[in-house]
């Protein structure tokens, strides 16, 4: 398929109107967004402070070492993490959209290395990481990246009019997010494939998709999830544990009765740090999806709330500053960045007070995952790189 039949033209032929373009000196001396800096960074430092403490008792009893996960955090996790956000915050954004057909394809080549014998690995019931030369990584975080920088590029390029067309523009996104979802199912995958399709039906709408169409597509994703909790007999327990957390609190029920047990018992201020119960060996999974309960249980519900608070001011700067660009490929990246802030966020925290059944995807910035924290630092300097150019 030729790269035109996506959206993308020769810049020579595109005669739309733009804003003015800023020169790279005037560029270069933009204003940085010191409360956007200053959200990530409290989220980077916190989620550090809590993981030291979350991950001990797991350290310690597969490598006999306390702080083993976490100085892997830090080594590849933090470390690459800043080089890229420092990077990415220091060079122009828009330099990255002619190449938005080469992450769609980085994209569509990360998720099908899982699939290949002596690369793919298994963790739980999900072929979702990549061992090349000794080095693992989970490609579908870099993946949420990787969809985002192309989708902003494809939204500006084909215009709201065309956005909005059946045929020309909700035909083709269908597609294109088919082919992501496609592999992130057969992992299976359904808490990423979740904030996946959130991230990209958020940019669509943002992008002039037309409200009939959005609803089109929620009916039919719902149908998709029908289907895919009635092939797989462990979706609908975990389905029927969400409607019901006090049936069989030993069996499928103990995961969330135990994440209850922990935010319960840390009151308004917590047990204090370091000093968790349900981390040892009581609550499934402390320094992945079930990290958020045990900040409740040391920290208390005023700084769990802070939390949440953090994630929804970031949402919303995120927002204030996709209205302050002037680039519609701007406006289309800090939107999607800021939606998979938040989207993974939700699910996951949602997760843990009941409020949605279990996904098992990590928190954003705060759960143990190297490729997590730094594709989320990656993203965090591309927002970085729009403050200052807006």
């Amino acid at each position: 398929m030729r790269v035109k039949q996506f959206g993308f033209k020769k810049r020579k032929k595109v005669r739309r109107w733009r804003w003015p373009a800023l020169s790279a000196q005037t560029a270069s001396r933009g204003r940085v967004d010191y409360l956007l800096v200053s959200l990530i960074t409290v989220l980077t430092i916190g989620g550090l402070i809590v993981l030291s403490s979350a991950s001990n008792q797991e350290s310690f009893r597969r490598y006999q070492d306390t702080y083993y996960l976490f100085r892997h955090q830090l080594l590849f996790g933090l470390l690459p993490g800043l080089v890229l956000l420092v990077a990415f915050s220091r060079i122009s954004y828009q330099k990255m959209e002619r190449y938005a057909i080469w992450f769609l394809i980085a994209a569509l080549v990360l998720l099908v290395l899982v699939f290949i014998p002596g690369l793919g690995m298994t963790y739980g019931r999900a072929r979702s990481w990549v061992r090349i030369a000794g080095v693992s990584f989970q490609p579908t975080e870099m993946v949420k990246l990787l969809l985002i920088l192309f989708l902003a590029a494809w939204f500006s390029q084909r215009g709201k009019e065309m956005t909005r067309d059946f045929w020309n523009g909700l035909i083709p996104f269908i597609l294109i997010l088919s082919v992501i979802s496609l592999p992130i199912i057969l992992q299976p995958d359904i808490g990423t494939l979740a904030v996946v399709v959130a991230i990209a039906l958020v940019m669509y709408f943002v992008a002039g998709g037309r409200p009939r169409h959005l609803a089109g597509l929620f009916v039919a994703g719902v149908g998709l999830l029908g289907l895919l909790i009635a092939q797989a007999p462990y979706r609908a327990a975990r389905l029927m544990t969400f409607l019901h957390p006090e049936f069989d609190p030993e069996g499928i029920g103990y995961h969330i009765n135990q994440a209850f047990l922990a935010i319960g018992s840390g009151g308004w201020f917590g047990l204090g740090l370091g000093q968790s119960r349900q981390k040892l060996a009581y609550l499934p999974e402390v320094i992945g999806d079930s990290i958020f309960a045990i900040v409740a249980e040391e920290l208390g519900f005023i700084v769990s709330g802070l939390l949440i608070a953090v994630f929804l001011t970031l949402l919303l700067r995120g927002f204030k500053l996709a209205q302050q660009t002037q680039s519609d490929y701007g406006r289309y990246l800090a939107v999607g960045i800021s939606t998979w802030f938040a989207s993974q966020a939700f699910f996951n925290i949602g997760a843990m007070v009941g409020l949605l059944p279990l996904t098992g995807i990590p928190l954003p910035f705060i759960s143990y995952g190297g490729t997590a924290l730094t594709s989320t630092l990656a993203a965090g300097g591309i927002l970085i790189s729009i403050s200052r150019r807006s």
